[in-house]
């Protein structure tokens, strides 16, 4: 290798680091269920243009409060319409739009059969134990308790019961705790025999199944389906230029397209 050839390299991986310390940050606040679409997402973004994305995951409404509270962030990606929507009325961001729909599912642990017809029945059964994330600041735990609603209209009684025997996920007293960096708290609390069935994302169920195989994802029936709107918007205090980039860009055909790869109804796909 002559001189000249390694002055060359040398030069190119100064300017790479110089670039890489430069380039710009989008800080993400996205609801869990997103990770890994947001994941990909994120990586095509920073492929494409250059700059990185900081994600911070977790219950939609928490983020939410936080966002309220003053937590500095760019771009809000939640579970629902309404935590967004909040924010978009408080002043603290502009617009709030739909970017991606999905549905809620029954998830079974491995060995627990039920079809959509069945369903129902399975989960009223006094010996199974049913989880729902928290109704209080999550949006996945609003969807399960509306279709307890929705289940009473199907069979008489069901609301009563499924409400009486739900063990909601999180960190309150009587709720169903998960240890800290837990990959997958659904895989783990079906592991540890804690649940037979988790009502949650029908992606949420297909990710679980690929850490344990078996895991039984169900297609609520018509009269039980609940489906969810996805809201996106950006902060006023954020780096508007590149949030407002990467926003566009999670709309795009490119950002729509690894949704609907992730399991999601992409609306904005060509």
């Amino acid at each position: 290798m002559n001189r000249r050839w390694l002055v060359s390299i040398v030069t190119v991986l100064a300017s790479s680091t110089a670039f890489a310390a430069d380039a710009p940050t989008v800080r993400l606040h996205s609801a869990g269920s997103l990770r890994a679409a947001m994941t990909d997402i994120a990586a095509a973004y920073t492929s494409a243009y250059g700059a990185t994305v900081e994600p911070v995951y977790g219950a939609s409404g928490g983020l939410g409060d936080r966002l309220a509270k003053g937590e500095a962030g760019d771009v809000f990606t939640s579970a629902d319409m309404g935590y967004p929507e909040a924010l978009t009325k408080a002043g603290i961001s502009g617009p709030t739009v739909l970017f991606a729909r999905n549905h809620l599912c029954a998830i079974l642990r491995p060995g627990l059969p039920a079809t959509p017809k069945t369903v129902l029945a399975t989960l009223l059964k006094p010996d199974i134990k049913i989880g729902t994330a928290s109704p209080d600041n999550d949006p996945g735990g609003a969807y399960a308790w509306a279709m307890f609603k929705k289940a009473d209209n199907a069979k008489p009684g069901s609301r009563a019961t499924l409400e009486a025997k739900a063990l909601k996920m999180g960190s309150a007293p009587g709720q169903l705790s998960v240890p800290p960096n837990t990959k997958n708290a659904m895989v783990w609390l079906f592991q540890e025999k804690k649940l037979d069935a988790f009502l949650s994302y029908c992606t949420n169920g297909h990710a679980a199944a690929e850490q344990m195989p078996g895991i039984n994802t169900v297609e609520l029936p018509s009269e039980l389906a609940v489906s969810a709107d996805y809201g996106l918007t950006v902060l006023k205090s954020a780096n508007q230029e590149q949030a407002a980039q990467f926003a566009l860009f999670i709309l795009s055909p490119t950002g729509q397209k690894i949704l609907a790869e992730h399991g999601f109804d992409a609306p904005l796909q060509p």
